[in-house]
């Protein structure tokens, strides 16, 4: 489970990375191709930054749907228990089991219909506008994401189950940082 732990995680913060040093090239060039000055807008204007934007709204759709499954494991998703922390505990337990199950089908069924929509465009010859990308490959965020939050739902309805604990998402912790810590006192 780390294998996939850090795969995920090093997806996001790549897909984040690369996006933002593309936007900001693209940007820079835009700004540096107004410039009056005659042998840098010749240079600049013969350089196509067009296809930034359409990357970088691929790459936010596969952040988008690999970040909602690294929510579900870390538990980050806003969520109304105002009325779920009320009930008694077996009740509580139930409506909290039943809820992931309802997480997993959910993202399952959204999975399988975007594995389906995925399989029946890429037997076909559409491209993407500027990249010229087959299209499957963009759409196939869609059942990846999904499947992987699906899984996640279970993972945590397992743990909850086991030991009765949900994630929770500590703000002021930093991940990483207290082996940091440890190894600077040793």
């Amino acid at each position: 489970m780390k294998f996939l732990d850090h795969l995920e995680e090093w997806i996001i913060a790549t897909l984040m990375g690369a996006a933002t040093f593309i936007i900001f090239v693209a940007v820079v060039h835009r700004y540096l191709s107004g410039l009056p000055i005659g042998w840098l807008q010749d240079e600049l204007i013969q350089i196509n930054t067009s296809w930034a934007q359409e990357l970088c709204i691929y790459m936010f759709v596969w952040m988008a749907k690999f970040g909602a499954a690294y929510g579900v494991r870390t538990g980050i998703h806003v969520g109304v228990d105002v009325v779920i922390n009320r009930l008694s505990t077996p009740w509580r337990n139930k409506f909290i089991v039943f809820g992931l199950l309802a997480g997993a089908l959910f993202t399952g069924v959204v999975g399988t219909l975007g594995a389906s929509f995925v399989w029946e465009i890429a037997h076909t010859d559409q491209t993407s506008a500027d990249l010229e990308v087959p299209m499957w490959l963009v759409y196939l965020a869609v059942p990846l994401g999904s499947y992987l939050m699906s899984f996640r739902f279970l993972q945590v309805m397992v743990r909850f189950i086991r030991t009765g604990e949900l994630p929770k998402h500590d703000h002021s912790h930093v991940e990483g940082l207290d082996e940091e810590v440890q190894g600077a006192k040793a």
